[in-house]
């Protein structure tokens, strides 16, 4: 008999003891109270308390917790908005006893303030003003719940704007909207390098105009001086300036003539048989010698002239 009284003995100290001692985890607090009443607050680390007498009223986290809120708005342009607003908040550790007395539900007051702001601020703007200015309806959320909740014993760490979802409909009206002004920017770009193109297209073709065209008065200055200096090559043989012309131009004449016969497969040259052929012939070369002539006593003026100048 005595030897189970003892075993009770030890039982119930051993119920007392553990019953006193109790852990309080890192990053957290512990409320205790006695008859009901407030006791203490304890921190991380083993603990001590008068069983029966104290309870653990409750405990607190002091990390760094995080709440996000979805706030449905219209905006200033009638367009229904919603805004996910983020907030971190941590109690602070001076004032356990604020946050676990004064406050039985923090998110829902934290909720209250996060939708009373927005929907205060957002209405002001346009839609595309939210996303411009996003930070600063987070400070204003920041800056509210900071007012409300220190009392509290809770600091806001920091508010961010996490997301911002329009209705659909405005969505796709907006994808419309930036489709059609990529195509627009395309389409200018498009017609700008094309404008380029035909630009260049048509400076290259009026230089290739001017070059031919400088090629082609080259080509006729040259044949002229190398006639010219084909009838004073003549002249100083004893040959006048007619009779070398008739024959500088009969011999290109015949030059022409053979020319054609070596470039073309064929041998075989028509000329006129007419009766009259060859008088037209010899009136033809009359009149080319008497050209001629003329272009070489114009141009040895020219060049007297220009001599004489100088």
């Amino acid at each position: 008999m005595g030897f189970i009284f003892n075993l009770l003995l030890v039982f119930a100290a051993f119920v007392f003891v553990t019953s006193a001692v109790f852990i309080v985890k890192q990053q957290s607090a512990a409320i205790v109270e006695r008859f009901g009443r407030f006791q203490s607050i304890r921190q991380s680390g083993l603990q001590l308390r008068i069983p029966i007498v104290d309870r653990i009223a409750g405990r607190l986290s002091l990390k760094i917790q995080q709440l996000d809120v979805i706030v449905e708005t219209k905006t200033k342009d009638d367009v229904f908005v919603k805004l996910k607003v983020s907030v971190q908040y941590m109690v602070i550790k001076d004032k356990v006893y604020d946050a676990f007395y004064k406050l039985d539900y923090p998110h829902d007051q934290i909720t209250s303030y996060v939708f009373d702001v927005v929907r205060a601020e957002v209405p002001k703007m346009r839609l595309d003003d939210v996303f411009e200015r996003k930070d600063d309806i987070a400070i204003a959320v920041k800056s509210e719940l900071n007012d409300a909740m220190i009392n509290y014993g809770y600091d806001i760490i920091k508010t961010l704007v996490t997301d911002i979802d329009p209705d659909e409909q405005v969505k796709q009206a907006m994808n419309r909207i930036n489709a059609s002004e990529r195509e627009k920017i395309a389409a200018q770009y498009e017609g700008d390098a094309a404008r380029i193109l035909i630009v260049e297209k048509a400076k290259a073709e009026a230089e290739s105009k001017r070059l031919q065209g400088q090629g082609i008065a080259d080509q006729r200055r040259e044949i002229a001086r190398g006639l010219e200096e084909s009838v004073e090559v003549l002249n100083k043989v004893g040959i006048n300036s007619q009779e070398a012309s008739a024959l500088i131009v009969v011999t290109q004449h015949y030059d022409t003539l053979q020319s054609i016969g070596e470039e073309t497969n064929s041998n075989l040259i028509l000329l006129p048989n007419s009766p009259q052929a060859g008088s037209d012939m010899l009136n033809n070369m009359v009149a080319s010698f008497t050209a001629s002539n003329q272009i070489g006593e114009a141009m040895k003026k020219g060049r007297n002239k220009k001599e004489g100048g100088e």
